[in-house]
């Protein structure tokens, strides 16, 4: 499989658990372009004379959360799942009483071979859909990076799926780590960022 391309979503996963089905076609990456100050002379009326970074591009993806079993539901929108007297099967979901904040890691695994790490995603999400018997309610979900609470100023990476180093295998709780693994993120952890100063 060629990893020159990077298409199709695979799974979601949110603090570790995948989030299940997502309606296809939904799943839009949102691009937000570098923003630039220009600095213009009145001497030089056709473009600036100079351009000044502000900040790097990122993107706020959307999609739509179509399996909407009550476990999903409350790990999408917060609130508490309902058991029955057994307390082993799902009969229900109740919505938060409060202003909550869904963040934390995500990882977006592609049909294409890669994986798209974000350390830190803030999830904004809402009951959607229509209600026919053509079309079923979904989760309409927005998801916005943050700075990540780790200490690293790398807010996200997209790694081969099956060559993830391990500290982003840590950050992200994308599965269980060896001890050697974990050793290997300490080490890792003692050296500076890119272009930082130790």
């Amino acid at each position: 499989m060629s990893k020159k391309f990077m298409y199709g979503i695979g799974a979601v996963k949110f603090k570790g658990k995948k989030l299940g089905y997502i309606e296809k076609n939904s799943w839009n990456n949102q691009p937000q372009k570098p923003e630039v100050a220009e600095v213009n002379a009145e001497q030089i009326p056709g473009a600036p004379v100079l351009v000044i970074p502000q900040s790097n591009g990122s993107f706020r993806p959307t999609f739509n959360l179509i399996q909407l079993d009550y476990e999903n539901m409350a790990a999408a929108q917060g609130g508490d799942v309902a058991y029955d007297a057994d307390k082993k099967t799902a009969i229900g979901w109740e919505a938060p009483d409060q202003v909550i904040e869904l963040s934390g890691p995500w990882a977006i695994e592609l049909v294409s071979g890669q994986t798209i790490l974000i350390a830190n995603g803030t999830l904004l999400s809402a009951l959607g859909g229509q209600l026919t018997l053509t079309e079923t309610a979904k989760i309409e979900c927005e998801l916005r990076m943050a700075q990540p609470t780790d200490g690293s100023k790398k807010p996200y990476a997209v790694y081969d799926s099956d060559k993830i180093p391990p500290q982003w295998r840590k950050r992200c709780l994308i599965d269980e780590i060896t001890e050697g693994d974990v050793e290997m993120v300490d080490a890792l952890s003692d050296q500076p960022e890119e272009g930082g100063h130790a």
